[in-house]
């Protein structure tokens, strides 16, 4: 049975001083901004402010919770493969509790890009863990003995399913993307780091999130924006791909509960119990918003089915009994409560959406441009 959600400030206990990797983007931000919320920790947001970053969501929560929570957060912009940089912001930091979201994470990108997702994925994780490692050693034994890092990566470094089974953790790694295979050789890291040097960590592998402020690139956001819109909404193959989705306010308790009462060296699986296939996502959305723009409907008429995207994985799911029976944990979320949370936001916050695809629309000419020097 599923245990009430401790507060947050008794879960961090004395950890008052926490390093969140990755935390202007779309977890990291939900993570900052709870330990703002619901805790007097302070906050070290480490991001190297790319294409996927952004601050509103954190800047609202500060406008709204008063001018004292500004001075708990402390926004470092750094890029991980920059190991001098990193090693100034840890020390700076100097923290009880790090928690590591950051990661390039959208799989079409690391086709197309892999060398990116290999020096922030794979390089990051190492100069993070050996700046961490070195202030770790440092630290008086009472902190030493609460300190923690915990890693969080991607139910993708499993590889794929066919109709049964479940991803656990010890599903053996078979990462198909260079995205998964870059989070797998990152999960290995911290692990190694772990029984190697003795460095306090835990981990996660999460399934899909959706939710508020997630940058639209990612299916839900997308086909919500694109059907808001009356553009065709793109769906991979036969759409028929199934993934586990988790909301990530429910992600959140997870990440939180591990970091603090987790196993130290062990891995935990996060799921949402709500496996749906991509193209069920896309039709419920269509019918939501058919709701919303009635003389618009059916909005479903606007899914085109395209290419399916190389070594597209069939099927995600995980099997969460660990970190229930161990930490009582269970989203708090029915899948059709979330995405109601998450359209209603969205037809609230169409502007964001607008100036964040602006630097979409950026990144990518960038990035063909670099590809045309390089040829």
């Amino acid at each position: 049975m599923a245990k009430s959600m401790p507060p947050i400030a008794d879960l961090l206990d004395n950890r008052q001083r926490i390093l969140v990797t990755g935390g202007a983007g779309f977890i990291g931000g939900a993570v900052v901004r709870r330990l703002l919320k619901e805790s007097n920790a302070i906050v070290f947001n480490l991001d190297k402010m790319g294409y996927a970053s952004n601050l509103t969501s954190i800047k609202e929560v500060i406008e709204e919770l008063g001018d004292t929570y500004q001075s708990r957060h402390y926004l470092q912009i750094v890029d991980l493969t920059d190991i001098k940089a990193v090693q100034k912001a840890v020390r700076i930091a100097d923290p009880d509790l790090v928690i590591h979201l950051a990661a390039e994470s959208h799989v079409d990108r690391s086709i197309s890009s892999p060398d990116v997702f290999i020096e922030s994925n794979i390089i990051g994780t190492y100069n993070l863990l050996k700046a961490v490692r070195s202030n770790f050693e440092q630290l008086s034994q009472k902190r030493r003995q609460q300190f923690r890092l915990h890693h969080i990566s991607t139910d993708e470094v499993f590889g794929s399913l066919e109709n049964e089974g479940q991803f656990s953790e010890i599903t053996p790694y078979y990462p198909r993307s260079p995205y998964s295979a870059s989070k797998a050789a990152s999960d290995h890291l911290v692990r190694a780091w772990h029984h190697t040097y003795g460095l306090p960590v835990v981990l996660t592998n999460c399934s899909n999130n959706y939710g508020p402020w997630q940058f639209p690139e990612k299916l839900i956001p997308v086909a919500i924006l694109k059907a808001i819109a009356g553009d065709s909404i793109p769906l991979y193959g036969d759409g028929l791909n199934i993934r586990d989705w988790l909301y990530v306010e429910d992600h959140v308790d997870a990440l939180l509960l591990v970091a603090c009462q987790g196993t130290l060296g062990r891995s935990y699986c996060i799921g949402g119990y709500s496996e749906k296939t991509n193209k069920d996502i896309v039709t419920t959305i269509c019918a939501q918003l058919d709701k919303h723009y009635p003389d618009s409907a059916p909005h479903a008429q606007l899914i085109k089915q395209v290419t399916d995207r190389p070594g597209h994985d069939r099927r995600y799911a995980i099997d969460s009994s660990r970190i229930s029976s161990e930490l009582g944990w269970k989203p708090r979320h029915t899948f059709e409560e979330g995405l109601a949370r998450t359209i209603a936001w969205y037809l609230l916050h169409q502007d964001w959406c607008k100036t964040v695809n602006q630097k979409i629309s950026y990144s990518k000419k960038r990035l063909r441009k670099q590809k045309l020097t390089l040829c």
